[in-house]
C-alpha cells in the first residue's frame, strides 16, 4: 500500500509529490496527459513563489521581474518589491522542471484516468491503487471535489482568463497590469525572446476582441507571431472543505478565488508542504486549519479587490494606487512576500 497517491499532475500535485518523496513516503502520481503540461497561466512567480520552488529544488529557465506596475489610458505606478524578484516563466518550461525533479526524488507517474475513488477507515483506492491518503490535485473543476460533495455553489460574479505568448523581448521587468472597463491584461517577461499576455475578464469572448480595449498594447504587439491561446473559467471556485476523510485538496481543487493577484502557484506550492506534513503526522484534520491560516491574508485581499474591480469603484483603482504610490507598494508586498 502507497503512503500517498496524488491524483493529477500539475504543479501542485508534482510539488505534493515531491515534498512526499523527500520525506520518505512512497507516493504515485496519476496523470492521463504526457508533459510539459500548458495551461491558461499569468505566468509571474511572486517573491514567495519562488522561494517555495526553491525548497522543490526546481530550477527552470524565466526571467526575472523586479515589481508591478498598474496602467490605464491616463495613469501608471510601479510597486518595487522590498525582498527578491519574482520570476516569469513559461508554464510548460515549470512543469517540465517539477517533472524532473519528482523524477529525481523516486516519484512513480502513472499515466492514467482517475477512476472512481472508495475510501474506509484506513485506506483509499482508485485504478486498482490503494494508499493511506490520497491527494487531488486535479484543477480548478476537479471532478474529484465534486463527487465527494465538497463543491460550493458559484457566486454571480464569474470571471475567465485567456494567455497568449507573443514572440518580442520583453521591454519591461515588471509585470504590467493594464486596466480596461471589463478587463485587465498582465503582461510577464518569460523569456529573451518572449512575453506573456494573460487576460482576465467578466465578458466571454476571443483575445483579440478583448485586446482592443488596451489600445496602447494592442499597437505594441499588433502584428507579432504569437502561439495558440489557452482559456479557463469561470475562476471562482468556492469549496465547503479540504478534506474529506483520507482525501486532501491541494492547488486550485482546493478553492480559487481570482487570478487577479497572482498568487495561485506560491499558495499551491506551500499548501503542498502543508498536506504532506498531515500525512506524516496521520492527522489530516490538521491541514484544514493550516491551509485557512495559510492562505488568509490572500483570500481576504483578492476578494477585496475582486470586489472593487467588479463594482463602479473599478475606474478609481490606479488613479488611487498613483495618488498613493507608497500604499499601493506596501499591499503589492504584502501579497508578494
Amino acid at each position: 500500500m502507497l503512503d500517498l497517491l496524488v491524483a493529477g499532475g500539475g504543479p501542485a500535485g508534482l510539488a505534493t509529490a515531491i515534498h512526499a518523496a523527500r520525506a520518505g513516503l512512497e507516493v504515485a502520481v496519476i496523470e492521463q496527459r504526457s508533459g510539459p503540461i500548458d495551461k491558461a497561466c499569468g505566468e509571474g512567480l511572486m517573491p514567495h513563489a519562488v522561494r517555495e520552488l526553491d525548497l522543490l529544488g526546481a530550477q527552470p529557465a524565466g526571467v526575472k521581474f523586479r515589481g508591478v506596475s498598474y496602467i490605464d489610458r491616463s495613469h501608471c505606478v510601479t510597486a518595487l518589491f522590498a525582498s527578491a524578484p519574482g520570476l516569469g516563466v513559461r508554464r510548460s518550461t515549470l512543469h517540465a522542471a517539477l517533472q524532473d525533479e519528482a523524477a529525481a526524488a523516486g516519484v512513480s507517474l502513472l499515466h492514467d484516468k482517475v477512476g472512481a475513488i472508495s475510501q474506509d477507515g484506513e485506506s483509499v483506492t482508485t485504478n486498482g491503487i490503494r494508499a493511506r491518503y490520497l491527494a487531488a490535485a486535479d484543477g480548478l473543476h476537479s471532478p474529484i471535489r465534486a463527487g465527494l460533495g465538497l463543491q460550493r455553489p458559484p457566486t454571480r460574479t464569474r470571471r475567465w482568463g485567456i494567455k497568449r505568448h507573443v514572440a518580442c523581448p520583453p521591454w519591461s521587468d515588471y509585470v504590467e497590469v493594464y486596466w480596461a472597463e471589463h478587463a485587465e491584461a498582465y503582461v510577464t517577461p518569460v523569456a529573451d525572446d518572449c512575453v506573456g499576455i494573460a487576460l482576465l475578464t467578466s465578458e466571454q469572448g476571443r483575445f483579440d476582441q478583448h485586446l482592443k480595449a488596451f489600445p496602447a498594447l494592442y499597437e505594441r504587439i499588433s502584428g507579432l507571431a504569437h502561439q495558440q491561446d489557452r482559456a479557463a473559467g469561470p475562476l471562482r471556485q468556492r469549496v465547503r472543505a479540504r478534506v474529506a476523510g483520507r482525501v486532501l485538496l491541494v492547488g486550485d481543487a482546493a478553492g480559487y478565488v481570482d487570478a487577479l493577484t497572482g498568487e495561485g502557484l506560491g499558495l499551491a506550492f506551500a499548501a503542498a508542504g502543508l498536506l504532506v506534513d498531515s500525512v506524516l503526522a496521520d492527522r489530516p484534520a490538521d491541514y484544514e486549519q493550516r491551509w485557512r491560516a495559510t492562505t488568509c491574508r490572500y483570500r481576504v485581499m483578492t476578494a477585496a479587490m475582486l470586489h472593487a474591480s467588479t463594482s463602479p469603484l473599478r475606474s478609481l483603482i490606479v488613479p488611487a494606487a498613483s495618488g498613493l504610490p507608497r500604499v499601493f507598494t506596501a499591499m503589492v508586498n504584502l501579497l508578494a512576500n
